[in-house]
């Protein structure tokens, strides 16, 4: 099981929300390219980007300076935050995105989705699948979201093989994935990747997710408060 560094980026700074609060951050620096270069050291394969203001507001912020900078880095990246369109997509790409991570528009616009399927190709899309009580959500986890189910077809019906599945409730809290929901997308969508997201807060938490055939586990606030660091977490997905 791959393990992927997380490095969310609100405002030029690298935090973490809880539970996607943008009313309750923290801080760890102010250099994205430099906490990614360290995972890139430390043994990363691919790193998580997260832009956080983009999420929210769907603008560009610092993405494209972000982007030029972790391709200038020779940093292997996918990011998210506000891609809601064919072009931001292929920006993104082009700029040195390895995959795009698409959430909002996978929630509330099937056709832009399609378009972005189409912009960069299937193998380079993640579905975003941010659930709370069941449905998945979009712009930036605040607004009602759809039924999971129906964005799980969604995606699949596009060809995309990769989704993010992020227990809401669990992100930025340390107290262990929500294994009885990737238990349940893996059951009812076998064909798809699964990276897990939310709540690694333990090597157990990764050791556990690798046993249950996960693919890969994004792991964000454990890394950056010192639960363990990347070596080991490699080590514990291995």
């Amino acid at each position: 099981m791959q393990v992927i560094p997380a490095i969310d980026v609100l405002d030029g700074s690298v935090v973490r929300l809880h539970q996607g609060r943008y009313d309750e951050v923290t801080e760890y620096g102010d250099d994205a390219v430099t906490f990614a270069r360290g995972y890139l050291e430390a043994g990363a394969q691919l790193v998580h980007i997260v832009d956080l203001a983009a999420a929210r507001d769907g603008g560009d912020h610092d993405r494209s300076r972000l982007c030029a900078g972790l391709a200038a880095a020779g940093v292997p990246f996918q990011i998210g935050g506000g891609i809601r369109d064919a072009e931001t997509a292929g920006l993104v790409v082009e700029f040195g995105a390895e995959r795009v991570v698409v959430g909002s528009a996978a929630v509330s616009d099937p056709d832009a989705l399609a378009a972005i399927v189409n912009r960069v190709g299937a193998p380079r899309v993640v579905g975003a699948v941010d659930v709370r009580d069941g449905r998945a959500r979009g712009s930036g986890w605040q607004d009602e979201g759809i039924p999971m189910e129906d964005l799980l077809d969604r995606i699949v019906g596009l060809g995309i093989e990769w989704a993010l599945v992020t227990g809401i409730a669990r992100d930025g809290t340390m107290a262990g994935p929500d294994t009885d929901l990737l238990t349940k997308v893996r059951a009812g969508w076998p064909d798809l990747k699964l990276i897990a997201s939310g709540g690694v807060g333990s090597l157990a938490d990764i050791e556990e997710l690798d046993a249950d055939g996960l693919d890969a586990v994004v792991v964000g606030r454990a890394l950056l408060e010192g639960r363990f660091d990347l070596a080991e977490a490699v080590a514990a997905g291995a």
